[in-house]
């Protein structure tokens, strides 16, 4: 157990150093415990290190971004976003606006996508306003990464949780007679926009409508409506007795996914008579995300077959004692703190099967109800990374962004933001999930 616990603090301290190399990081890794696995070490030979990948994940997200992509081409999000921002009277309120519009878009799109879609548009308004767009960028970034924990298609931690736990779009609305964690979501939305409201009191500004965008293909739009559509559908499919059928039953939202983004490239290239469209589609593939993600499924199931979950797991019982609400006032601040600096994919995936094994190690050895950890940990690792301008890909999304118009962006300038928005934001959530799913 000891090499493997060695190992992967090696990879994760090596993840955090060389960032642009993560993915290679953790296809090394995988190597090195498909190696020891298959040598004695511990029993995790070739073909269960393969088994251990979620293939349903990988589909599912190279899908979506595929979708995203030709939809933000299209230019509609532009133009909804102008829409949005017509009715409201100054700066202060626009500002407020995109964020939530923001936030919207993302609990159905991934988070960097959506920093991609509204950013245009809040650099625009800063632009004829004269305000520096630092604020307003960064006001956008935090509030989609708030919003990726609503749905099982928000961020790739939402669908990491939905594959582990065994839930379909819905349960994250309403699950067993109980409300779900997107309503704790959208509570912590509504009280963090009070926040930005406060930050911008002062931009009373009024908003000029300028030139509206054009909506170039109103297809891309529908076929991101249809997915969602067909997601919650896949999720009342009765799940096959075994052979391929239950195979196909484990890829369905993957399959979805992959069928309805090849289905739009295809169309889009017939319709521009050429391949441009599928090479933009492949440009915006995020391969590091699925690399990483690929590699990591192979680590963690080294670490699980060694014994190192379990250690973790012990761990957590010790310090939290038999007290649930420790218990998950732990996770839900450790993962606050953590994932302020490292990237919450592989910190959620490492931390589902601990967060498993610690529910049901609870109540001496007789166990409890997960969902309350696991929405503590999901709630917890999507907002930390909103403390700092690291710890979220759309936050670095932004920076890029506004660096590239020549803005620079200082450290105070992203706490002075994200610090109130993520502690009103983890406040809200922390308190309702813990009053609906709390033991």
């Amino acid at each position: 157990m000891l090499v493997a616990l060695v190992l992967f603090l090696l990879t994760y301290v090596l993840m955090l150093c060389f960032s642009q190399a993560r993915q290679f990081i953790a296809l090394g890794s995988a190597l090195i415990f498909v190696a020891l696995g298959s040598s004695g070490v511990y029993d995790m030979p070739l073909p269960a290190a393969l088994h251990a990948v979620d293939y349903n994940v990988l589909l599912m997200i190279g899908g979506t971004m595929g979708i995203v992509s030709l939809f933000i081409q299209s230019g509609m999000p532009a133009r909804l976003s102008e829409l949005l921002i017509a009715k409201v009277p100054n700066v202060q309120w626009a500002v407020a606006a995109l964020a939530l519009f923001a936030g919207f878009i993302s609990a159905f799109v991934d988070n960097v996508a959506t920093v991609l879609m509204v950013a245009p548009v809040g650099l625009e308004i800063s632009r004829k306003m004269k305000i520096s767009p630092v604020p307003v960028l960064i006001a956008i970034s935090v509030s989609s990464n708030l919003q990726g924990a609503a749905t099982l298609v928000g961020d790739t931690t939402s669908i990491l949780l939905g594959n582990f736990a065994g839930m379909n779009f819905l349960n994250f609305f309403w699950m067993d007679g109980k409300p779900g964690i997107f309503w704790g979501v959208e509570l912590g939305a509504v009280v963090s926009a009070f926040v930005l409201l406060f930050l911008f009191r002062k931009e009373k500004q009024e908003v000029h409508s300028g030139i509206p965008t054009k909506v170039q293909d109103r297809f891309p739009t529908f076929l991101l409506l249809l997915t969602v559509a067909l997601l919650i559908a896949a999720s009342f499919l009765p799940q096959p007795a075994g052979g391929w059928a239950a195979t196909l039953y484990g890829l369905r939202n993957g399959v979805i996914c992959m069928v309805l983004c090849l289905f739009g490239v295809v169309r889009a290239c017939l319709r521009a008579k050429s391949a441009a469209p599928l090479m933009h589609v492949l440009g915006e593939l995020d391969t590091d995300t699925l690399l990483l993600l690929f590699g990591l499924f192979i680590v963690i199931a080294g670490i699980q077959a060694a014994g190192v979950i379990d250690a973790i797991a012990n761990l957590f019982v010790r310090v939290a004692g038999d007290n649930p609400f420790v218990l998950y006032t732990l996770i839900v601040f450790a993962s606050v703190g953590l994932s302020a600096f490292i990237d919450n994919i592989p910190y959620v995936a490492t931390m589902l099967p601990v967060v498993q094994s610690v529910a049901a190690m609870m109540h001496n050895g007789a166990g409890v109800a997960p969902y309350v950890f696991y929405f503590g940990l999901l709630s917890g690792a999507t907002l930390g990374g909103n403390l700092t301008p690291i710890g979220a890909s759309a936050n670095i999304a932004a920076i890029g962004i506004l660096r590239k118009h020549g803005e620079r962006v200082t450290t105070r300038d992203f706490l002075r933001i994200g610090v109130p928005f993520t502690l009103a934001a983890v406040a809200a959530g922390y308190a309702y999930i813990w009053f609906v799913w709390g033991i």
